[in-house]
């Protein structure tokens, strides 16, 4: 399947569906005249082998409780390994709502009430409100922005963590909304720090399968052969992968014995919901067969991105496109063409784009915005446009 044949067979209008992206405008912006470049999910429809087991399930008219057949365990371990060398045993595996909430589980399995809890910012926004929320301590350290790239500070990582006594660390791999898809040299050097000071590190790795830069995604728990992994739980979900984040499904990878039975001691007494039969039978079906769905999806990301890039140098040279080696989510720093305290006037007033502003991911970022590129790349170069035109004249 070519691209153009996927846009064709697989964009869908999403308005007066219920989608937030679409019909939440009003309550998350004031206005619903904008176009919407934000929350992170896509205007695309998931691929036929998913819409046919669900509609399936569906037909069959029960959805009573259900069980997770060894099928799935297989199905999910043999794409794990194929794609990233990482053999997954059923035994490591738990199920969540989300991979947010698989976060807060974490937080209040392996830590207390006042202990320090790290992540790196520009990150995610509920990173910063999971730890808080839940009655942590919030350990904020910067990463490294340089020439529109992102890196680790490791010293002030370490200093962080020894002044803190932080006791978990939050990792987004790959990084939202930095767009980094960290080398194994980085992985491990931040590893390596966590596991000296016996930090637990919770590795978000939502985005795992939405690469298009040159570095390869490599899983927290495999990095220099699996050295840390005793010190890790992954989390991750195919609901970026295949636009399945209402079917609320999730995975918790925990390869060690001792925070697997942490984990469990703590789930018995909260974690009480039935895995997502839908989310199950959906996750299943793409892993099994969502690959070239998945390929041809990539490369409409990869081309939006580029278009995007290449327009505003051409157009608007001094906006910083930010790397996008991972996710379908880019960065963008407006701040030589407008005054951060601006920002949102010139983008939502004047360009009437919804988008997610930069201080929402960490201080120091008033100035840039996220914009989705997994949509129409038509509604990626009217947002060009609108960027261009109102910066320009």
């Amino acid at each position: 399947m070519d691209k153009q044949t996927f846009l064709t067979e697989y964009l869908e209008d999403r308005k007066n569906t219920c989608s937030t992206k679409w019909d939440g405008l009003i309550e998350k912006f004031g206005r619903d005249d904008l176009l919407p470049m934000w929350i992170a999910d896509m205007e695309f429809r998931t691929c036929d082998a998913i819409t046919e087991v669900l509609r399936a399930r569906f037909e069959h008219g029960i959805y009573g409780y259900s069980t997770v057949p060894a099928e799935y365990y297989q199905v999910f371990s043999d794409w794990m390994k194929r794609r990233y060398d990482f053999k997954i045993d059923k035994e490591w595996v738990r199920f969540c709502s989300g991979c947010v909430t698989a976060i807060a589980y974490a937080i209040n399995a392996y830590t207390l009430p006042g202990d320090s809890c790290m992540i790196l910012t520009p990150v995610y926004y509920p990173f910063h409100n999971v730890v808080t929320n839940n009655g942590r301590k919030l350990v904020k350290v910067p990463l490294v922005y340089k020439d529109a790239y992102f890196t680790m500070n490791y010293e002030a990582i370490e200093r962080a963590i020894v002044e803190n006594d932080v006791k978990l660390f939050i990792q987004c791999s790959p990084h939202n909304p930095a767009g980094r898809v960290w080398t194994e040299e980085e992985l491990d050097s931040v590893l390596s720090i966590c596991a000296k000071h016996d930090v637990i590190v919770v590795s978000d790795e939502i985005h795992q399968d939405i690469v298009t830069g040159i570095n390869r995604f490599i899983p927290a728990a495999i990095v220099s052969e699996g050295k840390y992994r005793d010190h890790i739980v992954t989390i991750n979900s195919a609901s970026k992968t295949f636009n399945l984040a209402s079917l609320i499904h999730s995975h918790i990878i925990i390869t060690n014995d001792e925070l697997r039975d942490r984990y469990d001691r703590f789930a018995s007494g909260l974690n009480r919901t039935e895995v997502s039969v839908m989310g199950m039978i959906a996750t299943m079906a793409g892993y099994k067969h969502g690959e070239e769905w998945l390929n041809c999806l990539l490369s409409v990301i990869r081309d939006n991105y580029l278009y995007l890039k290449e327009k505003l140098s051409s157009e608007l040279p001094d906006i910083v496109v930010c790397p996008m080696e991972g996710s379908y989510l880019t960065l963008l720093d407006l701040r030589r063409y407008v005054d951060p305290d601006e920002t949102e006037n010139l983008v939502q007033d004047k360009c009437r784009l919804a988008v997610d502003y930069g201080e929402w991911f960490g201080d120091g970022y008033k100035g840039f915005i996220r914009l989705n590129l997994a949509t129409d790349p038509k509604l990626v170069e009217e947002a060009c446009n609108r960027l261009i035109k109102s910066i320009k004249y």
